[in-house]
């Protein structure tokens, strides 16, 4: 391990963008770092945001369906996928997203989260 390695010990996806190819790689990008975490000795989590969290009560096109798919297997494989507790509220949507098994925060107290743990934050 070189002296740069381990300097961030956490990855945060934050899918923010509702077009197409934002979702699904944001989305996918994840479980492909997931699968490495135990060997990098790092973590990663997912926050959706924005445009793309009006997506995760959406399956309007193949690329929604795609999206809330990966999702609920991100979930599934115990990827902590998080969202903003006032959207949500606003939308009516938080009791449908805790279901789903997403944690609600709000977005300012997870971005200063992400800063104090010196995570990467990757947005799409």
């Amino acid at each position: 391990m070189t002296e740069h390695e381990g300097l961030h010990a956490k990855t945060v996806v934050h899918v923010f963008h509702d077009d197409e190819h934002s979702l699904t790689i944001g989305s996918r990008l994840p479980g492909r770092i997931g699968e490495v975490t135990p060997e990098t000795g790092t973590a990663v989590e997912v926050f959706v945001f924005g445009p793309a969290q009006r997506r995760l009560t959406h399956v309007e096109t193949d690329a929604d369906r795609l999206f809330n798919a990966q999702i609920d297997e991100l979930i599934a494989s115990g990827i902590p996928v998080g969202a903003c507790s006032n959207a949500a509220r606003a939308a009516g949507v938080e009791g449908v997203l805790t279901r789903r098994g997403l944690g609600l925060a709000v977005a300012r107290d997870e971005f200063i989260r992400f800063t104090r743990e010196r995570a990467t934050v990757i947005t799409f």
